[in-house]
Order: C-alpha cells, then structure tokens, then sequence
C-alpha cells in the first residue's frame, strides 16, 4: 500500500515523505542502440567505372574553363588590336569613309577618241586632258586624261562630296550656322567676300555658294569646317582619286591645287554607282551642281533638252569642266575636260565647247549607229592605261 501523507492539524507545512525509487512511477531510461552498417565490397568493374566517369567529369570541366579562358584572351587581343588600330587612325587623321566602288572601264570609243583628237590637234596651242564615259555600257575615252592639270574651281566637287559624307555621318548639319573669318575671306568668284567678317551662314548655304557662283570664300569656310585640307587630301586618296589634291586656299592663282580627268570622272561616276554617299545627300549635291551659273563651257555644246550637272574651273593658265550629262533619249554619260592654256586665251573655251558638242552628238545619235569596238578592254580606273592599238 502506499504510505498517505499527514496534514498537521495546527495548518503546518506537510512534511515531505520519502519517496519510492524503485517506484513504477520512474522508469529507468532505455540505453540507445547502436546501428551498425556492414559495407559491401565494391566490385573492380564498378570501381574502374566510378573513375572513369570522374575522369570525363574533370576532363570536361577543364576543358571548358580553358575554352573560357582561350576565348577571353582572343577577345581581349581582338579587342585591344581594335583600340590599336582606331587609335591610329585618330593620330593620322583618318575618317572610315565609305569604300570606292569598283570602276571599270569596257570599251574604248575609237571612233569618238578619233573625232576629239582631230579638234585637239586642230588647236595646238591649247593642251588638253579628256575623259568621256559611257555609264550605260562602261564604254570610254581617254585622252591625257591622267595628266594632272591646275584643279581651279573643279577641286570644289570632291570637296562637296566630302562636305556631304560629313552630313551623313551627323558630324555636320546642314542648319549648322558657320561664320565667315578673316582668313577665309578671298578674291576671285563670290559673294561673300564683301560681307564683313563675323557674317554667319548656313552650312548648306555655304555649300551652295561654293559651287553655283563658284564663292572661293564659301570654299575656304567649308575646307576649315571639314577639318583642313590634309584631312580633305586623305579622304580624296581613299576614294582612289590619287591625283587630286588641295595644298593652298582658294583662289590658287598660281594652280597647285591639282587633279586630272579621270580623277574627276571616277568620282562622278560613284556617286551615280551609289557610292561615297547616302541617296539623300547625293540626289542634293546633283541639284546644286545643276544650278552651276557659268555655262560657257560643257553646258554650250550640249543640244535642247539636256540636263547637266557640272562645276567649271577658270585661271589664267586653265579652263576646265566636268559634268555628268542626261540626254533626252535616255542616255547618260560623264565628261572631263581639262585645258591648259597661255595667258587667258579665249580658244580653250572654244576647244572644250566643241569637245562637248561632238560628245553630245556621238550619244544622240542612234544606238544602232553606234559600233563598239570589237576589242574588249578592263581597265580598272586604278591601273594603269593599257589602250591597244
């Protein structure tokens, strides 16, 4: 029986009884049990795949991290031999213009390289360079056409085309204000000359002046804009016009400015292939170069319903123009002509009205009139000229 503890009558603390430790009420606790695992043996074929796989797995990972690393180190001399390049490019000046296009020539035109000759030789005192081509059949002909003259006013075509690219990179606007200074004040043709200096003028504006009322000041304020002319030279020598060149400021009377005839037809002739500019910008140079005033020259030779679109060259010891010509029967071509003379005589302008006119005539007539030459001759505009006789 279990003992009963007894309450004091006096409201004393109980007393505490001894307890029972062998009692039921506290259990001893169990001991924990141990679980022991027995290990298999691993079989060798078992083990040797386990390796294998972990050797693939390792392999694997290697691989790929040196791939990583093998890329990375490509891409970072990739990279830095861009930096290299782009660096040098800046010190040099160099803009990433775009590429020349491909130029060849097909055919020569015997029978009109006959005619112009004949009016060449009939003029002796006049020494000209000629360079006609057909842009319907690559067809040509060439007559001094690589002899470098005086440019005068014509070095102002690839000085617009090289205003144009700026437009189609954003690095100009054609809203863009330019102010005339003292040092691009110049004599000769134009305008702007008479304006005090300070004057402000759109960039188009000047680029307007420069070829439709020749302004030689316009010339100088858009050659100073572009970056100066060694920039300008660079430029001309990628589009593969290697004769031209600009090394003194408008009006150089004393002619060192150059180009030759063919510089300047393969530079019109580009700009109809799509090349150098955007269609925009070459379809706005074409207009200005329609408004060219002075039309004494190739315009004179030219017969009712032709369009041209040319900027002429004028100094005492040279008259020239260039002129890419619609015809009213569909045909297209472009001219050069570049004439040394003596002082001013008035028969080089006569020679280079003639010269047109008999082009113009030679490609009005009727095409079935017309025999190519059977000899076929690829003459790249780069190479040298290599004409069969």
């Amino acid at each position: 029986m279990r003992s009963a503890n007894v309450v004091p009558m006096d409201g004393a603390s109980p007393v505490p009884q001894p307890q029972n430790v062998n009692s039921r009420e506290q259990p001893h606790p169990r001991p924990k049990r141990r679980v022991v695992r027995r290990h298999r043996p691993v079989s060798p074929m078992v083990y040797g795949a386990r390796l294998l796989i972990l050797g693939i797995g390792i392999g694997v990972i290697s691989g790929t991290v040196l791939s990583i690393l093998n890329s990375l180190g490509r891409s970072s001399a990739g990279a830095m031999a861009e930096a290299n390049l782009a660096s040098e490019e800046m010190e040099a000046g160099q803009v990433n213009d775009t590429l020349p296009l491909s130029l060849q020539f097909n055919r020569e035109m015997r029978e009109l390289k006959t005619q112009v000759q004949t009016l060449a030789e009939e003029t002796p005192e006049i020494d000209p360079g000629l360079m006609v081509l057909d842009l319907q059949t690559g067809n040509y002909v060439g007559l001094g056409d690589r002899t470098q003259f005086p440019a005068a006013s014509t070095i102002k075509v690839p000085i617009l085309v090289a205003f144009f690219q700026a437009v189609d990179a954003g690095e100009i606007r054609l809203d863009e204000m330019l102010t005339m200074t003292e040092a691009d004040v110049a004599g000769g043709a134009g305008e702007l000359q008479y304006q005090p200096t300070g004057s402000e003028y759109t960039a188009l504006e000047v680029a307007t002046q420069m070829i439709v009322i020749s302004d030689n000041t316009a010339t100088n304020m858009i050659i100073d804009r572009l970056g100066g002319a060694e920039i300008l030279n660079r430029k001309f020598r990628s589009w593969g016009l290697q004769d031209t060149a600009i090394r003194n400021p408008l009006p150089d009377l004393d002619g060192t400015n150059t180009t030759t005839p063919r510089d300047l037809v393969s530079l019109m002739a580009q700009l109809h292939q799509g090349g150098l500019l955007s269609m925009t910008s070459r379809d706005r140079l074409l207009r200005i170069m329609v408004q060219t005033e002075n039309d004494s020259l190739l315009p004179a030779g030219l017969g009712r319903g032709a369009i041209i679109a040319h900027k002429t060259g004028t100094l005492r010891m040279l008259l020239g123009d260039v002129g890419l010509v619609d015809l009213p029967n569909g045909k297209r071509y472009i001219l050069a002509v570049l004439a040394s003379r003596p002082d001013e005589d008035m028969a080089a302008q006569s020679l280079i009205q003639e010269m047109s006119r008999t082009v113009y005539e030679y490609f009005d007539r009727d095409p079935a009139a017309i025999q190519p030459e059977p000899t076929p001759l690829d003459i790249p505009l780069e190479e040298g000229d290599q004409t069969r006789e």
